[in-house]
C-alpha cells in the first residue's frame, strides 16, 4: 500500500469518549459555564442549571437521566470553567470538567451524545513543557492535558561558565573547557525535557532564555522533540519571580491550537491534490468511514443540511434509511449529521479535529490510511 505521508497527530481520539460512543442510546448531553471567579459561585452554576434541568425533562429525558447531573453541579467551579456531561439512558455518566467555559449552556436527549464540543475542548487542552533556560540550568514546568502541574529543576555544573577575554593557549583551552559547559549543561537540560515531555505525552515544548543555552538545548534535543520546540521572550528569573505569563502561553497555546488545525487542512488539500489519501464532501467521506478507511476526520460544529442515518455499530453511515439497510446496517436510527460522523470515525479508531465553519469548500472531508 502506498501512502504520501503520515496524518499530523492534532486529532483527537480520547479513549473515554471512544468508550462513551460504543455505548447504545439514547443520551442527555449537558454543557454548563460554571464560572469560578464570582461571589457566589456555586448558587450561581445551580441556578444556571435549574431551567436547563427542566428543559432536559421537557425532552423526554428519565428522572433518574437527570438526576445523575444534579450533585455534579455545586462544585464544579472548583474544578473548571464549563462542565460537560453525558448520560446514557442505561447509566454511567461520562463527566468533564473543561478548561474554558462553553459557548452557550445546552441540554440534549438525543439519539447520540452531543460530542463536537468536547473534542473541541480536549483539542485545545494541549499537555505542553515551558523551559527557562540558562548556561547554568533550567526550570521545567509540565502541564497535562487535564491540567495536572509538574515541576522540574535541572542544575548544572557551574565552573567554569563564563568566557573571558582571548588571550594565548591556555586562554583558549579555557575556551573550550567553558564551551564543553555549556553543552553538558544543554545535554542535561535536553534529557530531563525528553523525560518530562514523554511523561505528559506533551506536543508543544515554550522555551525562553539565554539564547546561546536555547540554541544548545535545540541541538540536543531528539528530532521528535525539537520539532515541538517554540520560542518565547523571557529569562529564567534569578529572584523566583514569574517570567513567563500565564497569558503568554495560553497566546502561544491558541496559536499552536491554529497551527495544528491549519496544518491538516493543508494536509487533506495535499492528499486530495495528489488523488492519494483524501475524502472531501459528505458523500466520500461517509464512504470512507464506512469501510473504516478514514484517519483522520474533520468535521466542524454544525454541518448544513439534514440528519444522517446510523445503525446499532457504528459504522456503517448513510443519508438514509433506505441506504443504511443496502449498506448491511441494522436498528437504523436518524441523528445530526456531526454526531453520527463523529460517532462512525471514533468507532473505527480515526481521530477527529473539529474545525471552523467554512474552512472546507465541502464543509468536511476526511484523511485516509488508504
Amino acid at each position: 500500500m502506498e501512502t504520501s505521508g503520515s496524518v499530523p497527530g492534532s486529532a483527537v481520539a480520547p479513549d473515554e469518549v471512544v468508550d462513551l460512543v460504543r455505548r447504545p442510546g439514547p443520551f442527555a448531553t449537558v454543557l454548563l459555564c460554571t464560572q469560578s471567579d464570582i461571589e457566589n459561585a456555586s448558587q450561581r452554576s445551580e441556578q444556571r442549571w435549574k431551567p436547563l434541568r427542566a428543559e432536559l425533562l421537557d425532552q423526554g429525558a428519565p428522572d433518574e437521566v437527570v438526576a445523575a447531573v444534579d450533585p455534579l453541579v455545586a462544585e464544579a467551579h472548583l474544578y473548571g470553567e464549563g462542565l460537560a456531561v453525558v448520560v446514557p439512558a442505561s447509566g454511567g455518566a461520562h463527566v468533564e470538567h473543561l478548561p474554558e467555559a462553553p459557548d452557550r449552556d445546552v441540554v440534549r436527549w438525543g439519539t447520540l451524545p452531543l460530542l463536537a464540543p468536547l473534542l473541541a475542548s480536549h483539542q485545545r487542552s494541549i499537555a505542553h513543557v515551558v523551559v527557562l533556560i540558562d548556561r547554568l540550568g533550567a526550570d521545567l514546568h509540565g502541564v497535562s492535558r487535564e491540567g495536572a502541574d509538574l515541576e522540574v529543576a535541572v542544575k548544572g555544573d557551574d565552573h567554569p561558565i563564563q568566557r573571558s577575554k582571548p588571550g594565548g593557549w591556555s586562554q583558549r583551552r579555557y575556551q573550550e573547557r567553558v564551551q564543553s559547559t555549556w553543552d553538558q549543561n544543554a545535554g542535561e537540560v535536553a534529557d530531563a525535557v525528553v523525560r518530562l515531555v514523554e511523561r505528559l505525552d506533551a506536543h508543544i515544548v515554550l522555551v525562553a532564555g539565554d539564547v546561546r543555552a536555547v540554541q544548545l538545548l535545540r541541538q540536543r534535543l531528539p528530532d521528535h522533540v525539537a520539532c515541538m520546540l517554540r520560542e518565547v521572550d523571557g529569562s529564567r528569573a534569578t529572584d523566583g519571580s514569574e517570567a513567563i505569563t500565564e497569558a503568554e502561553v495560553r497566546t502561544w497555546l491558541a496559536t499552536a491550537v491554529a497551527d495544528d488545525t491549519r496544518r491538516l487542512l493543508e494536509k487533506l488539500r495535499e492528499e486530495g491534490g495528489q488523488h492519494d489519501r483524501a475524502a472531501d464532501g459528505l458523500e466520500a467521506t461517509m464512504a470512507a468511514l464506512s469501510e473504516a478507511r478514514a484517519a483522520a476526520l474533520l468535521v466542524p460544529t454544525e454541518l448544513d443540511g439534514p440528519g444522517l442515518w446510523f445503525g446499532a455499530d457504528t459504522v456503517p453511515v448513510a443519508a438514509s434509511r433506505q441506504a443504511l439497510i443496502d449498506l448491511g446496517g441494522d436498528e437504523p436510527q436518524e441523528g445530526p449529521a456531526v454526531d453520527v460522523l463523529i460517532r462512525a470515525a471514533l468507532g473505527t479508531g480515526a481521530a477527529v479535529r473539529i474545525i471552523p465553519a467554512g474552512a472546507l469548500p465541502d464543509q468536511v472531508g476526511a484523511i485516509l490510511r488508504w
